[in-house]
């Protein structure tokens, strides 16, 4: 669900390992998929299977915060979906709730009901609406924000970063009732400048790729799964996870 940030804000603050957290995006037919984004449904079972076959579960990143937060986070990982694609509701959400998992769905309010247009040459992909997005929060997905029309925001300007930040936040806020807590960088891409605009604009935290020194509450690393990712894949990515990150430093 939708988690005010308030309620966000302190577990996203608490210094410890990072999070093992994974990045998809779609979910649905891959046959032409030139930018890895998509995932079949039989393999996003077999590796939400594999999760809890492992005594793991896949959870959103409230909830994994949260539970870091208490000190009772073990078993958790994050499972995160970029985008906010409307494969989401037909083909990922029903895998999830089957093996009692959640998610969080980053989502670009400045393209309710469009389509992938960031990704051409590529398959046009629809995007999901404000109603597909309520009918995710109401099945206890919880909704963060990627910015408002999916800029790499390390080169735009101020006002444009405003907008793709702060003005996000507030248009989730209207379409939800709720701000949400946290934000995905498109692209993965940030800098200082980036995350001291999100941080402002009261933002809980955020999701990054591979943030390197940048690492921290608001700029969290995250594992792309794709269609390649097998159990022998997932189990290498899961156990290298530690070796290859620091831990995140508590901020003011």
């Amino acid at each position: 669900m939708s988690v005010p940030a308030d309620t966000a804000r302190r577990p996203a603050q608490t210094p410890g390992p990072v999070p093992w957290v994974a990045m998809y995006h779609s979910v649905g037919d891959r046959t032409h998929d030139p930018y890895r984004v998509t995932v079949t449904p039989e393999r996003l079972d077999r590796q939400l299977a594999w999760l809890r076959g492992r005594g793991l579960r896949g959870v959103s990143m409230a909830e994994l915060l949260a539970a870091r937060a208490r000190g009772d986070g073990h078993g958790l990982v994050g499972l995160t979906f970029d985008d906010g694609y409307a494969d989401f509701l037909t083909d990922a959400l029903p895998l999830l709730t089957r093996h009692g998992c959640t998610a969080t769905l980053f989502v670009l309010p400045g393209r309710l009901g469009g389509e992938n247009a960031w990704d051409r040459p590529g398959p046009c992909k629809p995007l999901l609406g404000a109603d597909g997005i309520r009918a995710a929060v109401d099945a206890g997905t919880e909704i963060g924000s990627h910015g408002l029309t999916h800029l790499d925001l390390t080169r735009v300007d101020d006002a444009t970063l405003a907008a793709e930040t702060a003005g996000s936040r507030a248009a989730l806020g209207d379409l939800l009732g709720t701000e949400p807590a946290g934000f995905c960088y498109p692209y993965g891409t940030v800098d200082h400048r980036v995350v001291d605009a999100v941080r402002a604009a009261g933002y809980a935290y955020a999701c990054a790729i591979d943030p390197g020194p940048l690492t921290g509450p608001h700029a969290l690393p995250r594992l792309h799964v794709g269609e390649r990712d097998t159990a022998m894949r997932l189990f290498l990515k899961y156990r290298l996870h530690r070796l290859r990150r620091r831990p995140v430093a508590a901020q003011p």
